[in-house]
């Protein structure tokens, strides 16, 4: 069956980085663009990056580019998220979603905690 799988959050202080990961499994993942989202209590869930699934177009939130750097890699069926120069309002749950027409794909998220 299919699963996205994100591991690598944890608590980071301030100025930190943290890499996530998703391992894909279950679809082509080399066929579907593949995005990160956060979210935290009470608001919307909120677009951070996305990458197409050839690599050829990526985009970012204004609030984390120069930041964060999403990648993926289609032999490993695996997106990453390299956060840099972490900041507290980063504290969310971060998610991964894949995405082909209209087949979508949630993981379970992993908690972010940005604190000194």
């Amino acid at each position: 069956q299919v699963q996205l799988v994100e591991s690598g959050g944890g608590l980071v202080q301030p100025g930190g980085s943290l890499r996530l990961s998703c391992a894909a499994s279950g679809f082509t993942f080399s066929s579907y663009a593949m995005s990160w989202y956060r979210q935290v209590p009470g608001k919307e869930r909120e677009l951070v990056a996305s990458i197409s699934s050839d690599n050829s177009q990526i985009n970012y939130a204004n609030s984390v580019k120069g930041r964060f750097t999403i990648s993926r890699d289609n032999a490993k069926s695996t997106v990453y998220l390299q956060m840099n120069s972490l900041k507290p309002e980063d504290t969310a749950v971060y998610y991964c979603k894949a995405i082909r027409f209209t087949n979508t794909y949630w993981g379970q998220g992993t908690q972010v905690t940005v604190s000194s």
